[in-house]
């Protein structure tokens, strides 16, 4: 098994689940975003959805960020992703080139084929046809980037041909890691996969580390790899808190995801956190239940994210603490040179 031997980038993810009205959600998801960057984090990650409130509060990705960037100066700010078929490709080129000059220089491109069957109807995008126009899509956009001349003779304005260098490719297949390899872009890798149904009890490690080995395989020589491991974390000061509200937030989803091909194996609580791929607790039993897992070993880049377990906002803010301080250098993030716990004012 080939393992990435750089060190850790530590990222905050957010599908902005807030349990509040839109205005609220994204002023909590900003603040939670800003106390990562207080804490070290590298980086920042928002998920794009279109209807659904209680799948993802955000559908404009591209204007939130640029709220976010005017009101933090280091961390990286990604998005994870924007769902592409569903968009204008010469839009989507124009935003994000406006939106990386906004923020200094720290944007990260994350796409993806993702959405409900109905929300591609609401598009005029037939679903079966998703995977076409999101090819499609992204070839539309590199080339807009990097200046080519497009329909009606054309160019960009402004250009953005660096960030070629900064897509993320999201997929839950060994062939769409090798596309992702092929072109040299990111790997995302998603917190939680449906168990296929000739081994319902795979890890999530089993079923991801294939994916990375085949990214890995056709990756260009010289093109050093980078691999986002999103999972789902809430870590605690007290075991039996973080416990609680876990089964809250579990139970209220879990039906839909057994829907989906996942497989839970009883009706605790345990069994919950185990069948949805969550990692819940003190910062010392995370720290043994994420090492176990080796896909996540194989991470570049280590992004926590507090769905589906969704807990108020101020136990937010301090499993973020919790993260920096004590999870993630148990992991191999290095952080700042002296990490430094900033908590909650």
């Amino acid at each position: 098994m080939t393992r990435t031997n750089t060190p850790k980038r530590l990222g905050f993810f957010t599908r902005l689940l807030d349990d509040a009205p839109a205005g609220e959600r994204y002023r909590l998801a900003a603040e939670q975003i800003a106390h990562a960057e207080q804490n070290g984090f590298d980086s920042a990650w928002i998920a794009q959805h279109h209807f659904h409130a209680d799948e993802g509060g955000l559908p404009a990705p591209a204007v939130f960020l640029a709220h976010v960037a005017a009101q933090t100066s280091t961390i990286r700010l990604g998005t994870g992703v924007i769902t592409l078929p569903m968009e204008n490709a010469l839009r989507v080129a124009e935003d994000t080139a406006v939106l990386d000059l906004l923020s200094g220089g720290r944007l990260e491109i994350g796409f993806g084929t993702g959405g409900t069957r109905e929300s591609f109807e609401a598009f005029g995008i037939a679903p079966e046809r998703r995977g076409e126009v999101y090819a499609e899509n992204l070839g539309i956009i590199r080339d807009a980037w990097t200046g080519r001349p497009l329909k009606g003779g054309n160019r960009l304005y402004p250009q953005a041909p660096h960030l070629i260098d900064r897509v993320w490719l999201a997929t839950f297949s060994a062939g769409g890691a090798r596309l992702a390899g092929l072109s040299g872009d990111g790997l995302m890798l998603s917190r939680t996969q449906p168990r296929p149904a000739e081994t319902p009890d795979a890890t999530l490690d089993d079923i991801q580390n294939p994916i990375i080995d085949a990214y890995l395989a056709a990756l260009p020589e010289g093109r050093a790899p980078r691999i986002l491991g999103s999972r789902s974390l809430f870590v605690a000061d007290d075991r039996k808190r973080a416990l609680a509200l876990a089964e809250t937030g579990l139970r209220r989803i879990a039906d839909r995801f057994v829907e989906l091909g996942h497989r839970i194996p009883g009706n605790t609580v345990e069994d919950l956190i185990k069948g949805l791929d969550s990692h819940v607790g003190t910062p010392d039993d995370v720290i043994a239940s994420l090492k176990a897992d080796t896909a996540l070993s194989r991470a570049t880049d280590v992004v926590f994210q507090v769905h589906s377990i969704d807990p108020p906002h101020a136990d937010i803010l301090r499993s973020i603490e919790l993260i920096a301080a004590e999870v993630a250098p148990a992991l191999g993030w290095r952080g700042p040179s002296k990490p430094q716990l900033v908590a909650a004012q």
